[in-house]
């Protein structure tokens, strides 16, 4: 059986406003002290939609409207994004609040309020400020130059500290297809789907129930395989925007080029998951844990998560402490099938348990592993043939300062 060559590279110099028919901007209105703070992502033509939402039982206003685009109307032109108020918890007003920016923006770009999708993320449980939402929307002119990209980018952080971008080609039909992403999100970091805002374009041709169901499958494994704090959000999505406007074929799963397409939308997914754990709040380092051998590919992922998440595991990765107890520990309460007598694990390269039982290491080679930016663990189960990865970071001071005074 021959396996296809996946066609595919990074392109550094491309945007969320590359892919062809796009155009994003992003400007300060006033929600925020100074900083930019409503965002307008545009498709010249109606876009097939996919999109993934929070788990958390408590949804914010914005999300709920979006989520009756993605499934209802299964096309979106544009979306309205905004930081500094979450427009969570806030009852009828906050609903009337969040379909009044579907109508402002409809009414602004000349489309129908049905192609509009809604975001936001800030503070929980604060009515949102509508005279200067009102009053940016008005203003907001998108553009598909770099310039609108990065303001769109800025416009929807909130604790971050870096904006997250990613853009990647590949060919499908023999056209250039682009695929390009940026995204927000450092605290309440728990997804399964939530805690973050992530925003993908591309030209490709594609129907919204197949580019649903390969969005579903890669946030499995990428979105849901991060952690930083535990936290589900409200509010937060992973929207994907496809027009067609490349002029490839329609894709499904029986096109030769599908794997092309699913394999550079898993990547661009991949790196913004990334992105996010590395940018958690007050971190210092991305802590990547490998994990093979379980009954399957969930449990591996599940054990992943679960190391990567722990608390204890984290603040031992932040004071460079080689405690491989910690991380042991967080395997055997994960809920996974393992045998205690049949576990490996490693730090970096360094390999420190083996069948259950301690190896010898060297504390001071270990000790400098540990002060780099990207630590990886490696945890084989032998149970089986699963293998599944998670990336999160370490637990440090500031991350405690951060979240004591974010309403300040």
């Amino acid at each position: 059986m021959t396996t296809k060559t996946i066609t595919m590279k990074n392109i550094s110099y491309k945007n969320i406003a590359s892919p062809k028919g796009f155009q994003a901007t992003g400007i300060h209105c006033g929600l925020k002290h100074k900083k930019k703070d409503l965002a307008l992502l545009v498709s010249d033509v109606p876009a097939s939609v996919a999109g993934v939402f929070t788990t958390n039982a408590i949804k914010a206003a914005p999300l709920l409207i979006t989520k009756d685009v993605v499934y209802e109307t299964g096309k979106m032109q544009a979306i309205i994004v905004n930081a500094g108020n979450a427009n969570a918890c806030t009852g009828k007003q906050g609903m009337a609040d969040a379909y009044s920016m579907q109508k402002l923006t409809a009414e602004k770009l000349g489309i129908d309020q049905s192609l509009i999708g809604v975001a936001s993320t800030g503070v929980i449980g604060e009515l949102m400020k509508m005279e200067p939402v009102t009053t940016g929307i008005q203003k907001l002119e998108p553009v598909d130059e770099l310039e609108g990209a990065i303001d769109f980018s800025l416009a929807i952080m909130t604790t971050d500290t870096v904006t997250k971008n990613t853009t990647y080609q590949t060919i499908i039909d023999g056209r250039e297809v682009i695929i390009a992403g940026t995204a927000k999100g450092s605290g309440m970091i728990e997804p399964n789907m939530a805690t973050m805002l992530g925003f993908i374009t591309t030209d490709a041709n594609i129907e919204s129930n197949h580019l649903q169901d390969a969005l579903k499958a890669i946030t499995d494994v990428t979105f849901n395989a991060i952690t930083v704090d535990g936290d589900t959000s409200t509010n937060d999505m992973v929207i994907v925007m496809a027009n067609g406007m490349a002029g490839n074929n329609t894709l499904t799963p029986d096109h030769p080029d599908w794997e092309n397409f699913v394999e550079t939308l898993h990547t661009v997914s991949q790196d913004l998951a990334k992105m996010i754990a590395k940018d958690g709040e007050g971190a210092t380092k991305l802590i990547e844990v490998e994990v093979k051998g379980a009954i399957t590919d969930i449990e591996a992922r599940k054990i992943a998560k679960t190391v990567v998440g722990s608390p204890l595991v984290k603040t031992a990765i932040f004071g460079n402490d080689a405690n491989w107890g910690r991380i042991i520990a967080a395997v055997g309460y994960s809920g996974a099938t393992i045998d205690p007598n049949a576990i490996t694990i490693l730090l970096g390269t360094t390999k420190v348990v083996e069948n259950g039982e301690p190896v010898p290491f060297s504390e001071d080679d270990l000790i400098i592993y540990l002060k780099q930016p990207e630590v990886k663990i490696f945890v084989d189960i032998h149970q089986g043939n699963g293998q599944g990865t998670a990336w999160g970071c370490d637990l440090t001071y500031d991350y405690v300062q951060i979240n004591a005074t974010y309403r300040s």
